[in-house]
């Protein structure tokens, strides 16, 4: 039986800062228009949080019962590891879902009915990125779907909540935390490539291959890092945004010199941070200016 600590490990906490920093740049898009509701962000967190650690316990459950994480460079892994009987993972999968589910419908009741199409089919994706008969992520297409929901989708959705519109601002943010999103995804799936493709799981880093998918990493920093540029001709404050730089280079390191296996996994952290600094310093002088 899974400890608690294993519980937790298997709720991948390293990727929490791709369901946070979004909710929060969406908050400083808001309270750019003067629309800012606490209360609404709130409820805005406890969806994308809910929503990427159902995503987690699911992709552990697909993955285990398929036999991918039977070998794995990567964090723990419930099922792969015989650390909990897959009905358990499952279950926790289908609470975390529901919970992002019902918040979502709340959330939506308190700004637009129609938005709770829009989260039905965020919980879809979030089953069928591994689950089901043809899981996309064994298609190569993960990467595009964490680009536009938890970037696209969790950005403007969250100012969308507060403002009840969406402006360029908005969208550059969007643009900035989908592609560090993405990111992290790939520096995963980078880590990855040779159970992924022993295994038969078709990721994009495994279509790509190894030198491909570092330059796909570091493009993705630049698309970010020239987004969050484009928030000056808002107010030059939002320059802040560029504090993560620093954080941004540590995680790039080990992707640049060729670091393979376990030695990518502070990537994601590192990339996870880069997120949540850039979205924090953009959100408050967007908030001030």
């Amino acid at each position: 039986m899974a400890t608690v600590a294993q519980w937790v490990e298997g709720a991948r906490p390293r990727t929490l800062p791709n369901a946070i920093a979004p909710v929060i740049a969406g908050t400083g898009a808001a309270a750019w228009l003067g629309a800012a509701v606490w209360w609404k962000a709130l409820l805005a967190l406890l969806v994308s949080v809910a929503l990427i650690i159902g995503v987690n316990y699911a992709n552990d459950y697909s993955d285990g019962i398929r036999g991918t994480d039977d070998e794995r460079a990567g964090p723990v892994r419930l099922v792969g590891a015989r650390l909990a009987a897959p009905r358990a993972v499952l279950t926790a999968a289908l609470i975390s879902l529901g919970v992002a589910g019902l918040a979502g419908v709340a959330l939506a009741l308190a700004s637009n009915p129609w938005l709770i199409v829009a989260g039905a089919v965020c919980i879809a994706a979030a089953w069928f990125y591994t689950g089901g008969s043809k899981p996309y992520g064994y298609l190569g297409l993960g990467e595009v779907a964490v680009f536009v929901f938890f970037g696209l989708v969790a950005v403007c959705g969250t100012q969308y909540t507060q403002a009840l519109r969406v402006d360029w601002v908005g969208l550059a943010l969007a643009v900035a935390m989908g592609s560090l999103s993405s990111a992290v995804l790939v520096a995963n799936n980078l880590r990855d490539i040779p159970t992924d493709t022993v295994s038969g799981k078709i990721t994009l880093a495994v279509r790509l291959g190894d030198t491909r998918t570092r330059r796909l990493y570091l493009g993705l920093l630049v698309v970010a890092g020239l987004s969050t540029v484009a928030l000056a001709f808002a107010t030059p404050w939002a320059l802040a945004g560029l504090a993560a730089a620093p954080l941004a280079a540590r995680a790039a390191r080990p992707v640049v010199t060729g670091a393979v296996g376990p030695a990518l996994i502070p990537v994601l952290r590192d990339t996870g941070l880069t997120m949540l600094v850039l979205a924090t310093c953009a959100a408050v002088a967007l908030g001030l200016g």
